[in-house]
């Protein structure tokens, strides 16, 4: 039995609230469970010193968790000066995961910058920051769109993740904290709604895997982000 009561192959519960804020051009707050995220796009008519005069547009993402989102307060990473590891590396997997379903010639030569803002942690909160942040990249594109700044669609298909493990010998789909601590093996999943996949973070946490569980738990990631696209398309319903 899990921790939550839920059935192997269940998801937490998942709410898209879009529009949440008054100034940036895409905005929602996901809930996976109690995973809360504040996703926002800006659009900016410039694009990195990189791919400038390349006729390319850009897509990346900053993360972060605020003090109370865990449950006890964390030091604000400003006040050490530097951002850690783990948010580094976190924000260029949401940026480069963002990407793979953008068509950068369609897009033009603009940037997008995805904020993604954890106002509570439960586990999970990179699959959610990416998920949530591929709303708000549609909703940014979408006015761009309406006003004609781009003419075609850039993007190419909807980006979600989740995570699936194997929590006391059975494999799970999108663990919570408790069983994310707890699990043997531990995994993220990021595709797009074509199913293609972009992105996959495997380890194992104290047990090894088979490569018959790594299917499963493939399978189960299949099944999760289907349910993920569809609660993203809902939010424009």
């Amino acid at each position: 039995m899990r921790p939550s009561g839920r059935n192997l192959s269940e998801m937490r519960s998942v709410s898209i609230e879009t529009g949440v804020t008054k100034h940036a051009e895409g905005s929602c707050l996901i809930k996976m469970g109690d995973t809360h995220v504040l996703c926002t796009a800006s659009v900016e008519e410039r694009v990195p010193p990189f791919i400038k005069g390349s006729g390319l547009g850009w897509v990346t993402a900053e993360y972060g968790m605020l003090p109370r989102s865990t449950s006890s307060r964390m030091r604000r990473e400003a006040a050490s000066g530097k951002q850690g590891g783990r948010t580094v590396e976190i924000q260029r997997l949401i940026g480069r995961s963002l990407r793979a379903g953008v068509d950068r010639v369609a897009m033009g030569e603009r940037q997008i910058t995805v904020d993604c803002d954890v106002i509570q942690a439960d586990g999970g909160t990179r699959c959610a920051s990416i998920t949530g942040g591929w709303v708000a990249l549609r909703m940014a594109v979408n006015k761009l769109m309406k006003v004609g700044d781009i003419k075609t669609d850039p993007l190419i298909s909807p980006v979600a993740a989740i995570s699936c493990g194997i929590y006391a010998g059975q494999p799970v789909l999108d663990l919570d904290y408790p069983e994310d601590s707890e699990a043997g093996v531990d995994g993220n999943f990021i595709l797009r709604g074509d199913g293609q996949l972009i992105e996959v973070q495997m380890s194992a946490e104290g047990a090894t895997f088979s490569r018959e569980q790594m299917g499963l738990l493939m399978d189960l990631a299949e099944k999760g982000v289907a349910e993920l696209v569809d609660a993203q398309k809902a939010a424009f319903a």
